[in-house]
């Protein structure tokens, strides 16, 4: 039986494409129901009951769940597919669109550099041209726009230079950046104070843009960091958003539930708060993250030049030792150097450590873990990617939960294959969504299949405010999954992470297949998404 309405014609239509027999979940949230999807070159052209229609290409989704592109709110793949626009590890998971700009972002480029494109703007048009099999937007780095005007120096910025850039974020907006992001956590972004942001995002609202934060502390200052984006938020008339909100630190756990009630306190006054998270109890940054801002001010040779300092690096060896800091000190929120795990190292002598925790390699090298981490950096002259196990599984549960909460990698997104496969990476490169949808929503029910799809779907694409996607509606653009609800799931794990999720048979992007029986189809059919303020064709 179908379900739904019955598009007028579509019986003696012709279509690109017909997906017949699927049970449809639109991105609405509603129940789902079955009916055919009828494609139109980079359009869904009809839905319903297209039995007595024709297409070259006609799929049967017959037993299969028919969704929205996934949309993946936070992505680092701006990097990786420059290199490889396949993006495997994504498109095996459904995700039709990459969202950049946690912080810094691939422009404006500062003066002088030999890149491709010089704006925000530019690069959207480079990878696309390029080519690329997912879309991709991004927002504006706080941290680009700074250094650009500042450097890397811990400096406030002028009047002069607030409003140098405070236009650049406005150019950045037109280009269609779809906000404001930070990640005030690291330096130099660390150094920007409460009203410079303010300022930044007053300028990304006069475009009906979104401020997105990794705040200044999900540990030790987690309620002081929530109040900074609240306050963000109201001053600035801004809607908002926490990037992978979590309570990081076991001695800090018990502060989501003050955090829930914060958020939804403002959103009861009609402001729109939202946020996003991953679905493990680990966070994976840079080893450098258990080290004090101050420590790597300016250049990576002023960082090293502190390190050979004999009276600098006591100072930062006590500062990493302290239970209590001004900044986010990751070395103490880990608990135990058990609990860090190294991933990536570009000095060949050092990957032999690739996978190891902290405390294997201290014990291997006979040092004490905390001037491991100084030799390290040291010996790799620069930063190492690293996991560290700070979350709690009950709150991770009780963040999917929440009615506003949408889902980002914060990973790049690559193919298990080549050079990639000489470092490690945390396993939710490829098993993010595939994991919310099998463990999370199969297996322990917390949230019904609509719900996760509406919130990997429609939900996103309104909070980043991109119109005709997330939905499957007539006239939308045919961003659509085909994948097996009772087989999705993420395989991937901490010791072995590069492993592509499974259950996901087909994806469409734009219209074009790209993903075929979960093979890839060499298709780059992806486009840039442009913000609310975009000013072009």
């Amino acid at each position: 039986m179908f379900f739904g309405m019955l598009i007028s014609g579509c019986t003696t239509s012709n279509y690109d494409v017909i997906i017949k027999n699927g049970t449809i979940y639109d991105g609405s949230g509603q129940a789902p129901f079955i009916a055919d999807i009828g494609i139109n070159a980079d359009t869904i052209a009809a839905i319903g009951n297209l039995e007595s229609a024709s297409a070259p290409s006609i799929i049967d989704a017959q037993g299969m769940a028919v969704s929205p592109g996934f949309i993946n709110m936070l992505s680092w793949g701006n990097y990786s597919l420059l290199n490889d626009g396949r993006s495997l590890s994504g498109i095996k998971q459904g995700v039709t669109l990459e969202v950049f700009g946690e912080g810094s972002s691939m422009g404006p480029v500062a003066e002088g550099s030999d890149s491709e494109w010089t704006t925000l703007g530019g690069f959207l048009d480079y990878i696309t041209e390029k080519g690329v099999t997912p879309n991709v937007a991004s927002f504006v780095g706080a941290t680009t726009i700074r250094t650009n005007v500042l450097g890397r120096n811990n400096v406030k910025p002028t009047d002069e230079q607030l409003l140098e850039m405070q236009e650049m974020v406005r150019e950045a907006m037109r280009e269609g950046a779809l906000g404001l992001g930070t990640s005030l956590i690291y330096a130099p972004a660390f150094f920007a104070d409460t009203e410079e942001l303010i300022a930044l995002s007053k300028a990304a609202a006069e475009y009906n843009g979104r401020y997105i934060s990794h705040i200044r502390s999900e540990g030790d200052k987690f309620l002081e960091a929530v109040d900074e984006l609240l306050t963000i938020a109201t001053e600035a008339e801004i809607d908002a958003e926490f990037y992978h909100l979590k309570a990081a630190g076991k001695r800090n756990w018990d502060k989501l539930s003050v955090v829930v009630q914060k958020i939804d306190s403002l959103r009861s006054q009609g402001y729109d708060i939202s946020a996003n998270m991953y679905t493990y109890t680990a966070a994976s940054t840079g080893l450098d993250a258990t080290l004090p801002p101050w420590s790597q001010e300016g250049s990576t040779q002023d960082f090293l030049n502190r390190l050979n300092n004999p009276e600098i690096r006591s100072r930062i060896l006590r500062e990493v030792r302290s239970q209590e800091t001004d900044w986010e000190n990751f070395y103490q929120l880990a608990g135990e150097p058990e609990n860090i795990l190294l991933l990536e190292f570009n000095t060949d002598s050092l990957k032999k450590y690739t996978g190891k925790t902290l405390a294997e390699v201290s014990a291997a090298r006979n040092t004490d873990p905390v001037e491991t981490i100084l030799e390290l950096l040291e010996e790799n002259r620069g930063d190492i990617g690293s996991v560290y196990f700070l979350m709690s599984e009950e709150n991770v549960r009780r963040q999917i939960q929440l009615p506003y909460m949408t889902f980002g990698s914060d990973a790049r997104s690559v193919a298990a294959e080549g050079d990639v496969l000489n470092s490690s990476t945390h396993p939710r490169t490829y098993g993010n969504f595939a994991r919310l949808l099998g463990k999370y929503v199969r297996d322990e029910g917390l949230i019904s299949l609509e719900e996760a799809i509406y919130r990997l779907t429609q939900l996103p694409a309104q909070n980043l405010k991109i119109r005709n996607r997330g939905l499957l509606r007539t006239g939308y653009f045919a961003d659509i999954v085909i994948f097996d609800p009772q087989e999705v799931g993420d395989k991937a794990t901490f010791e072995e992470p590069h492993q592509y999720s499974v259950g996901v048979r087909d994806v469409f992007v734009n219209g074009t297949q790209v993903l075929n029986q979960g093979e890839h189809t060499g298709e780059m059919p992806g486009q840039a998404v442009r913000g609310p303020g975009f000013v072009g064709n």
